[in-house]
Order: structure tokens, then sequence, then C-alpha cells
């Protein structure tokens, strides 16, 4: 049976603890002129995307490359999943073609179907409900910047999204405690927030940034509107005024917080430039740890 990543919580704390040292592994031996192109030679992932892309398609690609495979990438004009034809049969075709199926899309259902009908390994590169490379990456930067994960307070300043799921999940299998500040009827997911919960995680949902980040060791933000919510942008602005990571905010975490943000960003609003260029911050080093990151799920999917 195929292996897919499509949330973290589909995999178990010691399966994300050995990805997680695979990244670390991956990266080392990457930046002392290592090659990797002989892991997967051949090999073959197509990427499929709704929405467009800096991180997850370069990335991808870029891994890939290092790891001696191909990428392929098919645009939202290229398939127009379940418009054109079914995920169903595009899902059936691209296994015939390629030896995993990345997709970028808006429904988390597209992913689980795809992943249903795949006779090859599908990851999720980003939902509305999950983002799980993303917080794997994320979890490599605070392992890099900190040492050691379990005991931490990760503090999210902003809507109960696919990010926030993911970093929760993350938190729950790497043991950090999770906070999240948002307006009321923004918090996220309840089953993800009972899942957690029920597996020994401490989340705590709050609705004033300033309490989540008293005592923080890191504040994380994402912006207020996905993709897809555009036209709710400027009643977001206003929802969601005053949850906003500024240099006051920094003020009140722990001495040393890591500030991050998935990117892109809207400088102003979730976040302030200062705030995103202090000593604090790690942004590109999570950008980066993307590459990292998704490459030891290559590995562990496709080899």
């Amino acid at each position: 049976m195929n292996r897919h990543f499509l949330r973290l919580a589909d995999w178990s704390a010691p399966e994300l603890r050995e990805a997680l040292d695979l990244a670390r592994h991956l990266k080392r031996e990457h930046r002392a002129g290592i090659s990797h192109r002989d892991v997967l030679p051949g090999k073959t992932l197509a990427m499929v995307f709704q929405k467009p892309s800096l991180r997850t398609r370069v990335s991808f690609e870029v891994g890939m490359t290092h790891l001696g495979g191909h990428a392929l990438y098919l645009g939202p004009e290229d398939i127009k999943l379940g418009k054109r034809e079914t995920t169903e049969d595009i899902a059936l075709n691209l296994s015939r073609y390629a030896d995993g199926i990345m997709a970028r899309v808006f429904g988390h259902d597209i992913v689980e179907e795809l992943a249903r009908y795949a006779t090859v390994p599908v990851i999720n590169g980003l939902s509305d409900l999950h983002h799980p490379c993303q917080a794997l990456g994320d979890m490599l930067t605070v392992c890099e910047k900190v040492g050691s994960l379990p005991g931490l307070t990760l503090a999210f300043i902003g809507d109960g999204n696919n990010v926030a799921h993911s970093l929760l999940e993350a938190s729950a299998a790497f043991g950090l405690q999770f906070r999240i500040a948002c307006p009321v009827g923004h918090e996220p997911n309840a089953d993800i927030v009972q899942a957690a919960r029920s597996g020994g995680a401490t989340v705590d949902i709050v609705h004033d940034p300033r309490e989540a980040a008293r005592g923080a060791d890191i504040l994380y933000t994402d912006v207020w509107a996905s993709m897809g919510q555009e036209d709710e942008a400027e009643a977001r602005r206003r929802t969601f005024r005053g949850f906003t990571i500024d240099l006051d905010l920094l003020a009140l975490a722990n001495r040393g917080c890591l500030v991050m943000h998935c990117l892109p960003a809207h400088y102003g609003e979730e976040i302030t430039y200062e705030a995103s260029r202090s000593e604090n911050s790690v942004l590109f080093d999570q950008a980066e740890n993307r590459l990292h990151a998704q490459k030891a799920i290559l590995v562990l999917l496709l080899s």
C-alpha cells in the first residue's frame, strides 16, 4: 500500500522525528557539497497546482533535482482539477507516468481523493485545511535555532487556518505547547484541536495577542486572508486589527523568541517590516528549510 503525506497527524511522532532527522542530515551533507543525485535517480514527481506558488514549486523542483530526479509542473490551466476531467482519472493517469504526485490545492478533499485513487505516493503541498510541508520545515528551523523542541511555547497570532492546523499537529508530535490568539469566530478547527488534546498536547485558544505572546519562545503569523479569500480581505483587515506581530508584541515574549511567518507577508498587517527583519526573525531560514524537509519526505516516500 502506498504511503502518503497529507497531514502530520497521519504519521506517528517517531516517524515525524525520523523525517526531521533525515532533513537535518540531508541539509548538512548538501551544505558540505555532498551530492545526493544517486538517491532518486530517474524518479519523476508530478506537481499539480491549483494555486500560484513561489516556495512550494521551487523547493520541490530543486529538491527533486538535488536527489537526481525530475519534477514536472502542471499549472491550473494544464489540468483543471475536477473540471476538464475527474480527480480520480487525473490520479490514475499521473500514476502511470510519475513516481509521485505533489498537489497544491484549495479543498483538502482533493488531496484525499488523489491519494484514494493514485497508485503512487501523494504529498499535500498545501490545502485549505493543512500545510504539513511548511510545518515540518518550521520544526527543522526551530530545532536548528534552539536545539530542542519539547517544552517550547509556540504562539500563533492570527487566523486558525491551514498553517495553524499543521503547526498544532506538529506541536502535538514534537512536544511543544501551542497557543493561538485569534478573533472570535476564527478559531482553529475544533476536531483538529480535540485530536491534538487527546494525544496529550497542550492547546490554548485566546483572543488577546498579548496574552498569547507573554513567555512565548516562538511568535508565528500568517496572512489574514488566504488565497481564495480575496473577497473577504477588507473585512478581515478590520476583524484582525491589533493581531499584528510588531516589536511591542515581541517584547512580551521570552528573550531570544523566534519570529516566524510562512510567507508571503503583507507588511503592516499581520507583521511589521521591522519585526520581520529583527534579529529574532527566521523567516528566510524557514523558506530554505522547506527544501530540506520536503527532500526528506521525498526520500521516505519515493526511494
